[in-house]
């Protein structure tokens, strides 16, 4: 078994690594950025590295200071978790290189399965069905609209390296067809630092099911049950749950040996994920991606089967054959995960929401589990993934499971910024989730989600500066956290407005600030004003798509604002002209920073 092992990551994964690690004997290392310098990871590892630097770059994804760190320490072992350097082969090769133990499969694999087109090729060589698609990376929106003539709409455009939803864009029409191109090679590009996109035949109401597979380093290959991600929002997974429900005996097995086999073909080893887009009325999958890591919502599979699947990675990156005896262990009951993010979810907007942490307090009770990298008093950070912890819920039934998730998320207790729990519990409740009846698109296109939220009043919290008494909030900003969010609101005053991810947020009209007795200040803006852009949240500006000068019309994309992994467009609520354009392409914003100003088409 490996003596020391440096892990690569932060949050909650590393956290969760060092636990087994300190079970298995295994000394741990954590390393951290600026920020980091006091997280959890870092307090609870045997040893720790600061890497310097405040972003990602500077830190996490720096394989030198990665691979120097490890030396440094005397580390056998390097964990890169999920996220970051994960799926990079490079990294992998320079672990390797440096005469370190890479816990993960090989670097090959990796490069392979992590470009999406090659990953389709494999996929079609061993014999495993996949989506109708491209052949290869597409250079114009001309081969969207021939995809889609010959295939029909909608068609979905991929990023060729990278995942999670980012890169990618739905096209409705051929008319949408070259804004999609460009929107999703813009965000690829920034998110995976290349372009390539790819197109494929858009499933516009299967199911996210995925296969969790595990190799080892002697040619055993087993597969290991399944789980269902389909409740998703802007295509990232909210509530998991395993095994996935309402699926026939006959279609677990052939989509579970379809993985084995794909494994196989790139000469496998270690934990793996292998995800499908699944039409279970008609007892279909098809092949979506490999995920050539530990996955996100591992610890459903570990519920229902007993095991420690970070356990079972150090021992076969030890050499050691896997202690699986065969694929397909029956799993033991049901479980489901929900993932606490620091976002506001009022009017179903899901904004990024970095700040302090009050009191963190997980549900005590039989069956469930709190993984997380916060405590009460920790900081999130604007600079990395917005996620504070995974609730998971074990029980008998599936309706159990759901029971038991339910009181859970209402014991779970976190002040300071808003979360994502309220969204899971609405989800939840609902009927077509009882029913397993859900797809994809189910939460964004089905469920009236904002309706089902607690409205955005009811998020106001914290204290700071504060405004005069007789002074009224505007109706369409709430404060969470000593920061400013603006949530639409329509009716007879409604002003001009501006536009968040794919929802209309508007911006604030500006007004004087000022101090004083009663409640709390900030960025705020004259009702007299018209088409002021401001930011709705603290993030990097990560495209300008307009200069000054320029004519825009309503809908029409200004500028892309990124928080916490996630892009959000900023749209425009106006006709007019950009008169004043205040930020360019890196400039960091805080919420309520003013961003453009366009002066209304008809002047007034």
């Amino acid at each position: 078994m490996i003596g020391k092992l440096l892990i690569a990551n932060r949050g909650e994964i590393a956290v969760r690594i060092i636990r087994t690690c300190g079970e298995l004997g295994v000394a741990s290392v954590a390393v951290h950025s600026e920020p980091d310098a006091a997280a959890r990871h870092v307090r609870l590892a045997d040893e720790s590295v600061a890497l310097g630097g405040v972003s990602p770059a500077e830190s996490y994804l720096d394989i030198d200071k990665i691979i120097s760190a490890a030396k440094e320490t005397g580390a056998e072992a390097v964990h890169p978790g999920y996220g970051f350097l994960a799926e990079n082969a490079d990294f992998a090769q320079a672990v390797l290189d440096a005469g370190l133990i890479w816990v993960g499969p090989p670097p090959k694999a990796i490069d392979v399965m992590g470009e999406k087109v090659a990953a389709r090729e494999v996929a079609h060589r061993a014999q495993v069905p996949g989506v109708p698609g491209s052949d290869g990376a597409i250079g114009s929106a001309d081969e969207v609209t021939a995809f889609g003539e010959e295939y029909g709409y909608p068609v979905a455009i991929k990023a060729s390296y990278g995942g999670g939803g980012r890169g990618m864009r739905t096209v409705p029409d051929a008319g949408h067809a070259q804004s999609a191109f460009d929107a999703a090679r813009t965000e690829a590009t920034a998110a995976f630092g290349r372009g390539d996109v790819y197109l494929e035949r858009y499933l516009s109401h299967a199911r996210h099911v995925e296969v969790q597979v595990f190799a080892d380093q002697h040619g055993n290959v087993v597969w290991l049950g399944d789980r269902d991600c389909s409740v998703q929002r802007r295509h990232q997974k909210l509530v998991e749950e395993a095994p996935a429900p309402g699926l026939s005996d006959a279609l677990r097995q052939a989509m579970g040996e379809a993985s084995v086999r794909l494994a196989r073909e790139v000469d496998y080893v270690g934990a793996g994920t292998v995800e499908y887009l699944v039409e279970a009325a008609d007892e279909r999958f098809y092949f979506l991606e490999m995920n050539t890591r530990i996955q996100v919502e591992h610890p459903v599979t570990e519920a229902t089967l007993g095991v420690d699947l970070i356990a079972e990675q150090l021992r076969v990156a030890s050499g050691e054959p896997l202690s699986f005896t065969g694929s397909g262990v029956a799993p033991r009951g049901h479980a489901i995960e929900v993932r606490i993010n620091a976002e506001n979810v009022a009017n179903g907007l899901f904004l990024p929401a970095p700040g302090p942490l009050g009191t963190v307090h997980r549900p005590d009770r039989a069956g469930v589990r709190w993984d997380s990298g916060y405590d009460s008093g920790d900081e999130v950070a604007p600079h990395y993934d917005s996620m504070v912890g995974k609730l998971i819920a074990w029980a008998p039934t599936r309706t159990h499971a759901i029971s038991r998730m339910q009181k859970a998320l209402e014991e779970l207790t976190i002040t300071g910024v808003p979360t994502t729990a309220p969204a899971a519990q609405a989800v939840l409740a609902q009927p077509d989730f009882a029913a397993a009846a859900i797809n994809t698109n189910w939460l964004e296109r089905d469920i009236d989600l904002p309706a089902l939220l607690p409205p955005a009043g009811d998020s106001v919290a914290g204290s700071g500066d504060l405004l005069p008494d007789d002074e009224p909030a505007a109706r369409d900003e709430v404060w969470v956290g000593e920061r400013r969010y603006v949530i639409p609101f329509f009716g007879a005053a409604s002003v001009p407005y501006a536009a968040v991810g794919d929802g209309a947020v508007k911006a604030a009209p500006r007004r004087t600030t000022t101090t004083g007795g009663g409640r709390r200040k900030g960025k705020r803006t004259s009702a007299a004003g018209s088409g002021q852009v401001t930011s709705p949240m603290q993030g990097t500006v990560a495209d300008v798509n307009v200069a000054e000068g320029q004519s825009v019309t309503t809908g029409e994309v200004l500028l892309i604002v990124e928080a916490m992994k996630m892009q959000n467009p900023i749209r425009a609520a106006i006709d007019g002209v950009v008169s004043t354009l205040s930020v360019k392409v890196g400039d960091v914003v805080a919420s309520g920073d003013d961003l453009a100003l366009i002066t209304p088409a008809d002047g007034q």
